[in-house]
């Protein structure tokens, strides 16, 4: 037992090592920008197509949808004659640290909607389908189809996840001097979800030939993890208290601006992409939201949440399926 502790935390070391001296640095240079307001841009990647703008999560840099040169959900879509637009919510500042979900999607993500060319296909991932779905639903003039992409819904789907909301008074005084809650209190919260999987990869990282095109993913991968966004505190309350803890979400008792939040009502095409082996959304969270939407399609990746959109199978996994789904409507 001790002998295997002992290779198994070498090879850890190993990992960590490696990831450290690794060469490799992100050097994809930004597209125009075509709306700004605060700390958020509108990137627009070009090709004469249908417009589909992309609404990340606001824990996560934007970029992980165009993380690295042929690893790039976004230059992909271009590629196909679509036009992938990208919100980069930014770093909060003061202004944003109090903002509320409501001022996030019937304020700033409106207001980017109405700059973007109309008949648009909307799509979100992971936090960011929520608010995706929340506007789509508030300007249906403005968002010709929808698409989610490994969405929760259902917060009541890992009883794991829904104990984030009891550490929330815990997390009152950390939040309290900044006004938002920081990027190491977030990263060991989602860590809490599943432990064991970071040693691991580091360990698993160790085995591979540096120069190999998987070890430089797992490179950006890791630099993309390393490097989130404060949550504003009212948002934190938000999500952790009512999403995680009260699933408001799918029992229809989330409101925008007053309004409740309800998937029934969204009546155009969507296409809902659910990974297989998703830890931190589990199909169960969000396999109902496809169910509640009428018509959606429904796509299982066999892949997990991060792998769907930007791992080494992430083009099979998601963005040919995304791609002839937006290119057929």
């Amino acid at each position: 037992m001790l002998r295997r502790l002992w290779r198994e935390d070498a090879g850890l070391l190993r990992g960590l090592a490696a990831y450290r001296r690794h060469p490799h640095r992100r050097e994809l240079a930004d597209p125009p920008v075509i709306w700004a307001e605060g700390s958020a841009r509108l990137l627009d990647y070009g090709g004469g197509g249908r417009p589909v703008l992309f609404v990340p999560s606001l824990i996560n840099r934007h970029y992980v949808l165009d993380l690295d040169e042929g690893a790039s959900l976004m230059r992909h879509l271009a590629g196909r004659g679509l036009r992938p637009l990208l919100l980069d919510w930014g770093w909060p500042g003061p202004v944003e640290r109090r903002f509320t979900l409501t001022d996030h999607i019937a304020g700033r993500l409106e207001r980017a909607l109405l700059a973007a060319p109309s008949g648009l296909v909307l799509a979100g991932y992971c936090m960011g389908g929520l608010l995706a779905l929340a506007a789509a639903l508030r300007r249906p003039d403005r968002v010709h189809a929808l698409a989610l992409l490994a969405t929760p819904w259902d917060f009541s789907a890992d009883p794991q996840s829904r104990g984030l909301s009891r550490l929330l008074p815990g997390l009152e005084p950390m939040m309290e001097p900044a006004g938002a809650l920081g990027v190491d209190a977030l990263q060991s919260l989602f860590a809490m979800l599943d432990p064991f999987s970071i040693p691991e990869k580091f360990r698993a990282f160790a085995r591979l030939d540096p120069a190999s095109a998987r070890a430089r993913r797992f490179v950006a991968l890791e630099d993309w993890l390393n490097d989130g966004i404060p949550l504003a505190a009212p948002v934190a309350r938000e999500t952790l208290g009512g999403w995680y803890g009260a699933n408001t979400p799918a029992r229809g008792e989330w409101t925008v601006a007053g309004l409740p939040v309800l998937p029934g009502d969204w009546r155009k095409p969507a296409f809902i992409a659910v990974p297989a082996r998703d830890r931190i959304v589990p199909p169960g969270s969000a396999l109902p939201l496809a169910a509640a939407i009428p018509g959606a399609v429904t796509h299982i990746a066999p892949s997990g949440h991060i792998g769907m959109v930007a791992g080494q199978g992430a083009e099979a996994a998601l963005w040919r399926p995304l791609g002839d789904w937006l290119t057929g409507l």
